[in-house]
C-alpha cells in the first residue's frame, strides 16, 4: 500500500508538467496564429492601398518622373500647381471643371431626392398597404434585378431620342432615377417594424401618410441614409450612359476627366519646364490629379458616413 501511494505521488508532479507543457505549446500556437492572421491582413490592406497611394503620388510629380522606368513612390518635392492647372483647364472637347461639376451636382442632388422620395413611397405601398397583385407586382420587380443593366441600355438610348432628351439633364435623371435593390432594402426594414404601432397610430387619427412621415421615417433612418448615400455615390460615378446620350458639355465629372487637355505642349512652373506632352496625349500626372480631385469627395463621404451605409444595410433583414 505504501508502494501505491508512493508511485501516485511520483506521477503527480509528471502529470502537472505535461498540462503546463500544453499550456505552453497552445498559447504559442495561438501568438503564431494570430501573427500569421495580422501580417495576412496587413499585406491586403497594403496592397489594397497601393493604387490609391500611387494614384495621389503620381498627381504630384512631373511627367518625366512618372514615365521614367524606376517608379517615384517618395518624392522630393510636391508639385501641388498640378490641381491648379485642373481647374482652369478645358478638355479637348471644349467642357470646362465648372460646368461638369455643375452638372453631376445638379443630377446627382435632383435624381437623390427625387429616388429616395420614390422609393419611400413604393416600400411603404409593397409593405403595409394591401391590394390586389401586391406579392405579384413584387415578384415581378425581383425578377427584374435578375437582367444586366447593360440590357436596358439600347432601348433606353433609342426611348430618350424619340422622346427628344437627349442633351439635357432630364435624360441623366429619369431613366435610372428608382432601384428595385433600394425598395427591396427599405421594404424589409418597414416589415420589421411592429403592427401594432400603425393601430396606435390610426386610434390617435393618424393617415397612412402621417404615419409613414412621423413614424416610420424616423425608425428606418439608417437605412434611408445608407440609400441616400448609394444613390449619390451611384449617379457621381455614372459613365457610361452620360457619354452615350450627352454631347461633352452635358456630361458627368468622370466623362471630364477621361478627356484629353487643351494644356500647352509645355508646363511652366516658375519659369521651368516640367513636362511635356507626349504625343497627342496630355501630361499623364494632371488626369492623375484631376482623378485625385473627383475621387476625394467621395472618399471623405464614405469615411464619415460608413458606419451608417453598414447600419443601413444590416439593418434591413431577410423579413417579409
Amino acid at each position: 500500500m505504501a508502494e501505491l501511494s508512493t508511485s501516485l505521488t511520483k506521477d503527480i508532479p509528471e502529470t502537472d508538467f505535461n498540462v503546463e507543457r500544453e499550456r505552453k505549446k497552445q498559447k504559442i500556437g495561438k501568438i503564431v496564429k494570430n501573427v500569421l492572421v495580422y501580417f495576412f491582413l496587413t499585406l491586403c490592406a497594403v496592397l489594397a492601398f497601393l493604387p490609391f497611394y500611387w494614384m495621389v503620388v503620381s498627381s504630384l510629380i512631373t511627367e518625366p518622373q512618372y514615365r521614367s522606368p524606376v517608379p517615384t513612390l517618395f518624392p522630393d518635392t510636391f508639385l501641388w500647381k498640378n490641381y491648379e492647372l485642373i481647374l482652369t483647364q478645358t478638355s479637348t472637347s471644349g467642357a470646362s471643371f465648372s460646368q461638369v461639376l455643375v452638372n453631376t451636382l445638379v443630377v446627382g442632388g435632383v435624381s437623390t431626392i427625387l429616388g429616395v422620395v420614390v422609393t419611400i413611397i413604393t416600400a411603404y405601398a409593397l409593405a403595409r398597404m394591401n391590394f390586389h397583385g401586391k406579392n405579384l407586382l413584387f415578384t415581378i420587380m425581383l425578377a427584374t434585378m435578375m437582367i444586366p443593366g447593360e440590357l436596358y441600355t439600347l432601348t433606353n438610348y433609342l426611348t430618350v431620342s424619340d422622346l427628344g432628351w437627349k442633351d439635357t439633364y432630364t435624360v441623366l435623371i429619369l431613366p435610372f432615377l428608382v432601384s428595385v435593390y433600394y425598395i427591396y432594402l427599405l421594404r424589409n426594414n418597414f416589415m420589421q417594424i411592429p403592427n401594432s404601432l400603425y393601430q396606435a397610430a390610426k386610434v390617435d387619427g393618424l393617415s397612412d401618410m402621417g404615419y409613414l412621415v412621423k413614424v416610420m421615417v424616423p425608425l428606418t433612418a439608417p437605412t434611408l441614409v445608407s440609400i441616400t448615400l448609394l444613390k449619390f455615390i451611384g449617379t457621381w460615378n455614372s459613365y457610361i450612359w452620360p457619354r452615350l446620350v450627352n454631347k461633352s458639355s452635358w456630361q458627368m465629372i468622370t466623362n471630364w476627366v477621361t478627356k484629353g487637355f487643351t494644356d500647352n505642349k509645355f508646363v511652366i512652373y516658375d519659369g521651368i519646364v516640367k513636362g511635356v506632352r507626349y504625343g497627342s496625349e496630355p501630361l499623364t500626372t494632371l488626369k492623375m490629379a484631376a482623378v485625385c480631385m473627383v475621387s476625394l469627395p467621395l472618399f471623405i463621404l464614405f469615411i464619415f458616413c460608413r458606419k451608417y451605409i453598414m447600419k443601413g444595410v444590416s439593418k434591413s433583414g431577410t423579413k417579409g
